[in-house]
């Protein structure tokens, strides 16, 4: 189960760039479905990188589907050496992603957000029309229905009032 609340009062308290995509843009724009991690684009700024690493360190980041008791350091040096990052933490499933299919950088999906309010943590949110575009790019069968769903939402945001 994830913490959301407590993942997004980490990133955003401290002071992190990053962008909610994912499922959990997905819901936040209204979809139905139900995700099991926070997917989040951040900058590659070594200043960002270095507060992603002090912001999670208390959440002992391991990478996902690892066997238990792989070397792996959560620090600057291994973030700012790769660049997607699959997360398991005690609040739950993080998804850091320097890049995505069909977005690209932060620095890129910057100008497609929008301002949300998540749990009272006020962040960035890739746009409903993005988004779409990203789930496309990704190509993955279990995005064709929150497509289809998203599709419909962006439909009746355009319908006129009454």
């Amino acid at each position: 189960m994830v913490d959301f609340e407590a993942l997004l009062r980490a990133l955003a308290g401290s002071q992190i760039e990053f962008i909610v995509v994912g499922g959990a843009a997905a819901t936040a724009h209204g979809s139905a479905r139900l995700t099991n991690d926070l997917d989040i684009v951040y900058s590659r700024s070594p200043e960002n990188i270095r507060r992603i690493v002090t912001a999670l360190r208390d959440f002992h980041p391991y990478l996902r589907g690892a066997p238990p008791g792989l070397p792996f350091r959560f620090d600057e040096e291994t973030i700012h050496a790769g660049l997607n990052f699959t997360f398991t933490t005690t609040l739950g499933d993080l998804d850091l992603l320097g890049e995505i299919a069909g977005g690209g950088t932060y620095e890129r999906l910057r100008p497609d957000t929008i301002t949300i309010r998540l749990f009272d943590v006020e962040c960035l949110c890739l746009d409903i029309e993005r988004l779409i575009d990203t789930k496309r790019a990704a190509g993955r069968t279990k995005d064709f229905d929150v497509i289809a769903e998203l599709e419909l939402l962006l439909e009746m945001r355009k319908q006129p009032p009454g």
